[in-house]
C-alpha cells in the first residue's frame, strides 16, 4: 500500500516553497510526566497550517496530482479539517475544490473552508455518507476525489509526522494517537516502524463514535452507529476497501476507547495546565495519560495534538460539562 519511501518522498516534496508544511515541534510535559510517572511529549500537530495535521496529506496529493496532469477541479469529503487542509492546498497548487460535509458539521469549521476558497455541499447523514457522494459526484465528472484517508498519498504525507518524530524522539516507546479514518495512524506508524522504531502504537477513540474500533474487532468493515462526540475530527463510518482497515490491523498495538467527560476534561486540562485550546480529537490522545494508565508508567510516551479548530463557544461549553458534578 505505502512504505517509508513513499512518505520520505512527500517529506521532500512538501517541504519546498512558500506553501510548505511545518515541522512542528515536540515539546516535554513536566506535569504529564508526573502524573503518570512516564516521560511524556506533546507533538504539536495543531500548529500545523491550517490548524490540523490534514495540511499534510492533502498538500502531498495536489501535489502529486498537478505532476501527473490531473482535471483542475479537485473533491473532497470532510466534517472540517480535511476539508480546509485540502481548499488551502488546492488554492496554494492552482486547484479548485468542492468539500461535502455532513449537515451535522461544526459551522465554524465550515466558514473556515469557505474562507479558504472552497465551494460548499451539504449531505443529509454522517461523514460516510458526505464521503460516498462525494466520490460518486467526482467520479461522474472525471474529476480527483481527496479521501481524508483512503488514498494512499494523503496516508503518505500524514506518514510525514512519523519522520519527524523519529529525528525528535527516535526512542519512543509508546506513540498515542486519535482515530477515526486511521490516516493519521497509518502514516505516522508506518514511518516509525519501517525506519526501526520498536515503539508502540496505541489507537484511541471516543466511546460514543467508535466506528473503526468496532470494525477492526469484527475483522473486516462494517456499519456502526455513532452518537455525537466532542472528538467530531474523528467521527463517521468507514468506507468499504478502506486501505487503512489493513494498515491498522497490522500496525496497531493497543485501542483503548475514551468517555466523552473523559474528553472533556483533558480539553480544561490542557487549556489550564499547558495553555492549549484544542479541538476534542486532539485532547482524547491526552485523556488516558490524565487517567494515569499503568501501561504507560515509566515509558517513553509521545501524544499527537492532532488539531485545534474548535468555535469558542463549543469549546467553552464542553469544559463547562467536563467540570459539572457526577
Amino acid at each position: 500500500m505505502i512504505n517509508v519511501n513513499d512518505i520520505a518522498a512527500a517529506d521532500q516534496r512538501c517541504r519546498d516553497g512558500e506553501h510548505a508544511i511545518f515541522e512542528t515541534p515536540l515539546t516535554p510535559s513536566p506535569m504529564l510526566s508526573a502524573i503518570c510517572s512516564a516521560d511524556v511529549y506533546l507533538k504539536h500537530e495543531q500548529m500545523q497550517r491550517t490548524g490540523s495535521f490534514k495540511y499534510r496529506g492533502a498538500l502531498n496529493t495536489l501535489l502529486l496530482a498537478r505532476e501527473r496532469g490531473a482535471s483542475p477541479a479537485v473533491v473532497a469529503a470532510s466534517s472540517g479539517n480535511h476539508g480546509l487542509a485540502v481548499a488551502t492546498a488546492a488554492r496554494a497548487t492552482g486547484f479548485t475544490a468542492t468539500v461535502y460535509v455532513p449537515a451535522t458539521a461544526d459551522p465554524a469549521k465550515l466558514a473556515a473552508i469557505q474562507g479558504a476558497g472552497a465551494m460548499l455541499e451539504t449531505v443529509d447523514g454522517d461523514s460516510l455518507q458526505a464521503e460516498l457522494t462525494a466520490r460518486e459526484v467526482a467520479s461522474r465528472a472525471g474529476n480527483l476525489f481527496i479521501s481524508p484517508y483512503n488514498d494512499p498519498d494523503v496516508v503518505a504525507g500524514q506518514g510525514t509526522i512519523g519522520l519527524e518524530l523519529m529525528r525528535q524522539c527516535p526512542t519512543a516507546d509508546r506513540v498515542i494517537v486519535a482515530v477515526g479514518g486511521g490516516g493519521l495512524m497509518s502514516g505516522i506508524a508506518t514511518a516509525m516502524r519501517e525506519s526501526g522504531s520498536s515503539a508502540k502504537f496505541v489507537g484511541v477513540w471516543p466511546e460514543v463514535a467508535c466506528s473503526m474500533y468496532r470494525c477492526l474487532e469484527a475483522g473486516k468493515i462494517i456499519d456502526v452507529a455513532e452518537d455525537v462526540t466532542l472528538s467530531d475530527g474523528t467521527a463517521g463510518g468507514v468506507e468499504q476497501g478502506a486501505i487503512t482497515f489493513g494498515l491498522l490491523a497490522s500496525l496497531l498495538d493497543e485501542r483503548w476507547l475514551i468517555s466523552e467527560r473523559a474528553i472533556g476534561e483533558a480539553m480544561r486540562w490542557l487549556a489550564q495546565n499547558e495553555h492549549l485550546l484544542v479541538e476534542g480529537s486532539a485532547a482524547m490522545a491526552v485523556a488516558p495519560l490524565l487517567a494515569a494508565r499503568t501501561e504507560l508508567a515509566g515509558r517513553r510516551v509521545v501524544v499527537v495534538l492532532c488539531g485545534r479548530n474548535i468555535a469558542l463557544e463549543r469549546f467553552l461549553a464542553a469544559v463547562e460539562r467536563a467540570s459539572a458534578p457526577l
